[in-house]
């Protein structure tokens, strides 16, 4: 079943994509709650129009979000976190940890665009997350895990 997407799905594609879906998941999932229309001739039409008259304000938003990329490319990320033996956290670090300390830094990035392997840091040690500021601007951002000073 080939569908346009209204929103962006988490591990199929992103708003106004054409994608091939089972039909199960088309018409009990994502068409009632309004994440999908069907694909047909006129809405890929309809589609195609939109796309070329968004292209030139895409770019803009394109253009900022490199800006923000530029911002964190100089930046040294530490968080600082309650660490007991053998570097074991008490918590964790997430993905909202480090979205409110980028925010301290002047990078404003909502929690749910920030993906750590594994979902969050129990350990003290250097970890990569990966940042999306737009669906063609993807940046790699390498953080420390510091134990808290006492």
């Amino acid at each position: 079943m080939e569908l346009i997407l209204k929103n962006d799905v988490e591990n199929l594609g992103f708003a106004d994509d054409i994608v091939d879906v089972k039909n199960g998941y088309g018409r009990n999932y994502l068409i009632p709650r309004g994440h999908a229309v069907l694909a047909t001739p006129s809405a890929k039409k309809v589609l195609a129009e939109n796309l070329k008259q968004r292209a030139h304000k895409e770019q803009k938003v394109v253009d900022e979000a490199q800006k923000q990329v530029e911002k964190l490319n100089g930046l040294e990320v530490k968080i600082a976190a309650k660490a007991g033996e053998g570097d074991k956290l008490f918590g964790s670090v997430t993905n909202a940890d480090l979205a409110e300390y980028l925010e301290k830094e002047g990078v404003s990035v909502e929690k749910k665009f920030i993906s750590i392997a594994g979902n969050s840091v129990k350990r003290l040690g250097n970890y990569e997350a990966t940042i999306r500021f737009h669906r063609d601007v993807i940046a790699t951002l390498p953080f420390d895990v510091v134990a808290e000073a006492n």
